[in-house]
Protein backbone atom coordinates (compact mmCIF):
# COMPACT_ATOMS: atom_id res chain seq x y z
CA UNK A 1 0.00 0.00 0.00
CA UNK A 2 3.13 2.31 0.89
CA UNK A 3 4.37 1.73 -2.63
CA UNK A 4 1.26 2.18 -4.50
CA UNK A 5 0.93 6.04 -2.51
CA UNK A 6 4.65 6.93 -3.14
CA UNK A 7 3.87 6.10 -6.82
CA UNK A 8 1.24 7.86 -6.82
CA UNK A 9 2.97 10.85 -5.26
CA UNK A 10 5.79 10.81 -8.05
CA UNK A 11 3.22 10.77 -10.72
CA UNK A 12 1.78 13.85 -9.47
CA UNK A 13 5.19 15.72 -9.43
CA UNK A 14 5.90 14.85 -13.13
CA UNK A 15 2.56 15.85 -14.24
CA UNK A 16 3.10 19.21 -12.43
CA UNK A 17 6.67 19.58 -13.19
CA UNK A 18 5.61 19.31 -17.22
CA UNK A 19 2.77 21.71 -16.56
CA UNK A 20 6.23 24.35 -16.25
CA UNK A 21 8.02 24.10 -19.80
CA UNK A 22 6.95 24.36 -23.10
CA UNK A 23 8.91 21.90 -25.70
CA UNK A 24 12.60 22.07 -26.14
CA UNK A 25 14.58 25.81 -26.38
CA UNK A 26 17.78 24.85 -27.23
CA UNK A 27 20.57 22.11 -27.26
CA UNK A 28 24.04 23.33 -26.06
CA UNK A 29 27.53 22.28 -27.58
CA UNK A 30 31.07 23.78 -26.43
CA UNK A 31 33.27 24.57 -28.95
CA UNK A 32 36.61 24.86 -29.84
CA UNK A 33 36.63 27.51 -32.35
CA UNK A 34 33.49 29.87 -31.66
CA UNK A 35 34.01 31.73 -35.01
CA UNK A 36 34.24 28.22 -37.47
CA UNK A 37 31.36 26.77 -35.57
CA UNK A 38 29.02 30.13 -36.44
CA UNK A 39 30.55 29.95 -39.55
CA UNK A 40 29.95 26.42 -40.37
CA UNK A 41 25.80 26.29 -38.70
CA UNK A 42 25.86 29.39 -40.93
CA UNK A 43 26.88 27.69 -44.11
CA UNK A 44 24.25 24.89 -42.89
CA UNK A 45 21.43 27.39 -43.82
CA UNK A 46 21.66 28.92 -39.94
CA UNK A 47 21.47 32.16 -38.69
CA UNK A 48 22.96 33.61 -35.58
CA UNK A 49 20.26 34.49 -33.40
CA UNK A 50 22.30 36.12 -30.64
CA UNK A 51 26.05 36.61 -29.68
CA UNK A 52 26.62 37.59 -25.68
CA UNK A 53 29.70 37.65 -23.61
CA UNK A 54 29.40 35.31 -20.72
CA UNK A 55 32.32 36.86 -18.34
CA UNK A 56 35.87 36.83 -20.38
CA UNK A 57 34.14 34.47 -23.02
CA UNK A 58 31.20 34.31 -25.84
CA UNK A 59 27.95 32.21 -26.54
CA UNK A 60 26.10 32.15 -29.81
CA UNK A 61 22.66 31.26 -30.22
CA UNK A 62 22.55 29.53 -33.99
CA UNK A 63 19.05 29.23 -35.34
CA UNK A 64 17.05 27.15 -38.08
CA UNK A 65 13.47 27.15 -37.97
CA UNK A 66 12.27 25.77 -34.81
CA UNK A 67 16.04 24.08 -33.74
CA UNK A 68 18.59 26.60 -31.66
CA UNK A 69 21.72 25.70 -30.71
CA UNK A 70 23.56 26.81 -27.90
CA UNK A 71 27.44 26.71 -28.93
CA UNK A 72 30.46 28.60 -26.29
CA UNK A 73 33.90 29.13 -26.00
CA UNK A 74 35.61 28.34 -22.94
CA UNK A 75 34.91 25.10 -21.87
CA UNK A 76 36.63 22.13 -23.05
CA UNK A 77 34.78 20.64 -26.20
CA UNK A 78 34.25 16.92 -26.32
CA UNK A 79 35.73 16.59 -29.85
CA UNK A 80 33.56 13.03 -30.68
CA UNK A 81 30.72 11.20 -30.59
CA UNK A 82 28.41 12.82 -27.76
CA UNK A 83 29.61 15.78 -27.89
CA UNK A 84 26.08 17.60 -27.07
CA UNK A 85 26.71 19.61 -23.26
CA UNK A 86 22.47 19.46 -22.80
CA UNK A 87 19.43 19.67 -24.00
CA UNK A 88 17.35 23.18 -22.13
CA UNK A 89 13.54 22.99 -21.93
CA UNK A 90 11.55 26.19 -22.33
CA UNK A 91 10.35 26.98 -18.57
CA UNK A 92 7.48 29.12 -17.91
CA UNK A 93 7.33 29.81 -14.61
CA UNK A 94 11.48 28.82 -13.05
CA UNK A 95 10.26 29.03 -9.78
CA UNK A 96 7.41 26.79 -9.88
CA UNK A 97 9.49 24.46 -11.77
CA UNK A 98 12.39 24.27 -9.43
CA UNK A 99 10.33 23.56 -6.71
CA UNK A 100 8.28 21.10 -8.42
CA UNK A 101 11.85 19.00 -9.22
CA UNK A 102 13.03 19.41 -5.81
CA UNK A 103 10.01 17.99 -4.25
CA UNK A 104 10.17 15.48 -7.04
CA UNK A 105 13.61 14.52 -5.66
CA UNK A 106 15.44 14.98 -8.93
CA UNK A 107 19.01 15.18 -9.01
CA UNK A 108 19.95 18.97 -8.86
CA UNK A 109 22.99 20.22 -10.18
CA UNK A 110 22.66 23.30 -8.29
CA UNK A 111 20.89 24.34 -4.98
CA UNK A 112 19.56 27.80 -6.16
CA UNK A 113 18.18 28.90 -9.52
CA UNK A 114 21.14 30.38 -11.68
CA UNK A 115 21.16 33.53 -14.20
CA UNK A 116 22.85 34.81 -16.32
CA UNK A 117 21.98 38.71 -16.83
CA UNK A 118 24.23 38.78 -20.31
CA UNK A 119 21.94 36.78 -22.35
CA UNK A 120 19.04 38.24 -24.39
CA UNK A 121 17.34 41.28 -23.78
CA UNK A 122 16.70 41.17 -19.94
CA UNK A 123 19.05 37.97 -19.05
CA UNK A 124 18.07 33.84 -18.29
CA UNK A 125 17.22 32.02 -14.76
CA UNK A 126 17.49 28.27 -15.30
CA UNK A 127 18.68 24.91 -13.11
CA UNK A 128 19.66 22.27 -14.68
CA UNK A 129 19.02 18.57 -13.53
CA UNK A 130 20.53 14.88 -14.50
CA UNK A 131 19.14 12.49 -15.81
CA UNK A 132 19.59 8.72 -15.46
CA UNK A 133 22.61 8.63 -18.10
CA UNK A 134 23.78 11.43 -16.43
CA UNK A 135 22.84 14.19 -19.29
CA UNK A 136 22.01 17.30 -18.07
CA UNK A 137 18.54 18.31 -18.77
CA UNK A 138 18.42 22.42 -18.40
CA UNK A 139 15.20 24.08 -17.28
CA UNK A 140 15.20 28.18 -18.39
CA UNK A 141 13.64 31.18 -18.47
CA UNK A 142 14.29 33.95 -20.64
CA UNK A 143 13.57 37.18 -19.13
Amino acid sequence: MLENKLINKKENFNMALKNFFTGIQHVGIPSADLDKTIDFYKSLGFEEAGLFKNGKNRCAFMRFGNLTIETWEGDPAVMKAGAINHISLNTTDIEKAFSAAKEQGLRLVNDEIQSIPSFWDRGIRFFNILGPNEETIEFCHIL
